[in-house]
Formats: structure tokens, sequence, C-alpha cells
């Protein structure tokens, strides 16, 4: 009998865009990044095939991707503006060669009437329905799934307007939890008030090698803005450390913090256990 060593090759994670709540621009925000919400996974050596949300940050995977389409699935943890913003700007996926499944949080909503809301004349020259390719749109609910040869597992997370999952994805060997937008206060203070480490949240984020998590607020601002729908930052690393998490990448960034701010943020945050990264506008992890 002869063994041999895996041969599979990692996941790749690129962070298109990092930012919440709307893009920021300026100087004293190149580095960090101000496109919002998208991250891009493929299995190494290939094109990008999982995409989760599709914020402006999808305009950095058109690049990626540049001159060929998007073919694969955009996965959304919820549809407000900032996730949404990108998806007349990818120019990857309004191609003619095009194939897009876009898959959002069940609900009991028309996704392509929702989508046509916001982007439609007169506050948009076209709609969803006229973007060039084959775009299948769906929804899905909690529970496991299989995507562009990942296992997907979504589980509801407190956020607010509108239903908003957070999500785990892994190929057998790697995993990796997305909880872009997050506030687990608005279901109970926890112990130490920053929020509740509550099934869901535990259920996707327990073991992973990265922990992608809303990082929007500090302390003092989650006081001022309780009802906005974020986390303060203290809370990830309560969540990282309870789930035994190898690296915990900070995301979702609050618009108004510059470069240093962010910096100066995660200076305050330490663990023994646990890796504390900053999400950065093009960062490629390799698990």
């Amino acid at each position: 009998m002869v063994c041999r060593a895996d041969r599979r090759r990692p996941v790749k994670v690129v962070l298109c865009g990092v930012r919440g709540s709307l893009p920021a621009t300026g100087a004293e925000y190149q580095q960090v990044g101000g496109a919002t919400s998208c991250v891009a996974i493929s299995h190494d050596g290939a094109a990008p095939s999982l995409v989760l949300d599709a914020g402006t940050g999808l305009r950095r995977l058109a690049g990626m991707l540049k001159p060929n389409p998007f073919r694969g699935t955009i996965l959304m943890g919820h549809l407000h503006w900032d996730h949404i913003l990108g998806i007349p700007f990818f120019p990857a996926g309004d191609h003619p060669d095009a194939d897009v499944r876009f898959l959002v949080p069940e609900q009991g909503l028309d996704v392509l009437e929702v989508l046509s809301r916001a982007m439609r004349p007169p506050l948009f020259p076209i709609s969803p329905a006229q973007l060039r390719g084959a775009w299948r749109f769906g929804t899905y609910d909690e529970g496991e799934c299989e995507l562009e040869g990942f296992t997907v597992l979504a589980r509801e997370i407190p956020h607010g307007g509108g239903r908003t999952m957070g999500l785990r994805i892994s190929d057998g060997r790697s995993s990796i939890a997305y909880l872009s937008d997050h506030s687990p206060h608005s279901i109970g203070p926890g112990d130490d008030g920053f929020g509740e480490l509550h099934p869901a949240a535990v259920d996707l984020a327990r073991d992973v090698d990265v922990l992608i998590h809303d990082a929007q607020y500090t302390k003092s601002e989650l006081v001022q803005k309780f009802t906005w729908g974020h986390t303060a930052v203290p809370y990830c690393v309560n969540l990282a450390e309870h789930c035994n998490v190898k690296t915990l990448m900070l995301f979702h960034h609050d618009p108004m913090r510059t470069d240093d701010d962010v910096r100066d943020l995660a200076a305050t945050l330490h663990s023994d256990t646990v890796d504390i990264q900053i999400g950065v506008e093009g960062l490629e992890i390799q698990i």
C-alpha cells in the first residue's frame, strides 16, 4: 500500500471590501480600504466561485477576473444597501458569458422584485433583470447545503431590518465563519454587556480557522448606537476565544474610522489564544 499526502490545494479567501454602512473615500482610508462588504472564496489555483455579499468590493473581484466572466454563486448574508451596491458595477457578472447564482435569505419576498426597488429607473438606468449573462435569483434558509464545492452552514443571527444570516464555509479540511453584521446585545447583554454568545454564533464560529466578524463599534459607540445593528469589538474577541478560533479578522469597519483609528482600535484588543488581525481590502488568506 502506498500512502500519498493530501494534494488538495488550500482554500483562498480574498477580502474584496471590508467597510460597513457606506463606502469611505479619502487618503486617510486607503490603507484599510473604503469598499463595502465582499469576500471571494476559491479552491486555490481556480478563479473565485463563491462570493459572500455584493458590496462595492465586487469591483475588486471583477479586476481579479478580468477579462473573464464570473461563474459561480453570490451568497448574500442580508440585503442592506452596503451589501448590494456593487451589483450594477460588476462587469464580470454583467457579461454575456457570466453564469451567476444569486442567493438571499428566505423571507417571503421575490428576490428580483426586491432588488429592483433599488436598481431601476429613475434610480439606475437598468434593472437586475437586464444584467447580461445567465443570472438565477433564489433564496436559502437555515441549514447546510453544498455550493461551489464547499459545505455551507447558514444560521440566522440578529441584525435588524430584514433577515440576516451568518455563514460557515468549509471544504472538509479548513473552515471560515462570516458574521459581517451582528448585534448580539439585541437578544441579551451577556455576561459583560456586549451581547450573548448565542447558539447560532457559536455553531458558526466553533473551531474555525478564520472568523470574519463585524467590528464596527467601540464600547462607547455601542452605548450611543445600541439599536443600529452592529457589534462592539470586545464581543468579537470573546466569541473567538469561546469558540477556539485560530484567527479573528476584524471586518465591516465603520465608514468614519480612518486607517489610524482602525489600528488604534485593534491595538486595544488582546488574546492569549486568538490571532487578532485587521481586515484590509485586498488581503489574501490561504487556509
